[in-house]
């Protein structure tokens, strides 16, 4: 499918119509459920404890007029879990959180220090396992570009801005494989100058690249 990458405005209903009907997610464990069938998610979940933690991202598409570009962040470099990675900003569920997209925004406020009053919340992609424990639900959201940022050194190295065209032209999809347990499995990076986007992050992007393109995985 030709995607409108050339106007903004065009992309921006696209992307509206294709996650349109997936909010409001009440229920996280059924989004989960739903997705459970995957690939990647049926291995993985062979390998982690009994009950993951579930846990939220804000995939951040910054509506710019020139062109809609994805906010990515590099995790600080002492952390436990995926340090030094390319990463959303997100984190696990706590219990004050009246869902994913509560998680997300405290999060990407917390992390970031993006103002929820900049971010406007459009749909999910399908959540995600990874082989740190963690049921992971990717809260897509338009963020205005006049945000300000103010980063916790504690938790993120620095950000950077990716076109979507980027990440949507299959020409900069680096196909790989994965060996988990006893289990191969096709994975993805995606580079954009001198950053390498993989792991989860990347799934979570290809997830979006197959659901605006309308492809099978």
């Amino acid at each position: 499918m030709a995607l409108p990458l050339a106007n903004p405005a065009e992309l921006r209903e696209l992307i509206r119509q294709r996650l349109k009907g997936t909010l409001p997610h009440a229920d996280v464990e059924s989004a989960h459920q739903a997705s459970a069938l995957s690939a990647v998610n049926a291995v993985v979940r062979q390998y982690l404890p009994a009950d993951p933690v579930a846990a939220a991202v804000l995939v951040p598409i910054v509506d710019r007029l020139d062109g809609l570009t994805v906010l990515l962040t590099r995790r600080a470099s002492h952390l436990r879990h995926h340090a030094g990675q390319i990463s959303f900003p997100g984190g696990r569920i706590e219990a004050t959180d009246e869902g994913p997209i509560e998680a997300a925004l405290r999060e990407a406020e917390e992390e970031i220090g993006l103002a929820r009053e900049q971010v406007a919340p459009i749909g999910f992609l399908n959540p995600q396992l990874v082989v740190s424990g963690f049921w992971v639900t990717p809260v897509v959201a338009f963020v205005s570009p006049s945000c300000a940022l103010t980063l916790d050194p504690s938790e993120v190295d620095s950000t950077f801005e990716v076109p979507l065209a980027h990440i949507l032209d299959p020409s900069n999809h680096r196909a790989g494989e994965r060996l988990i347990g006893t289990t191969t499995l096709r994975v993805y990076e995606i580079p954009f100058g001198p950053y390498n986007i993989w792991g989860a992050t990347a799934a979570m992007l290809m997830e979006m690249y197959r659901v605006l393109c309308a492809v099978d995985g």
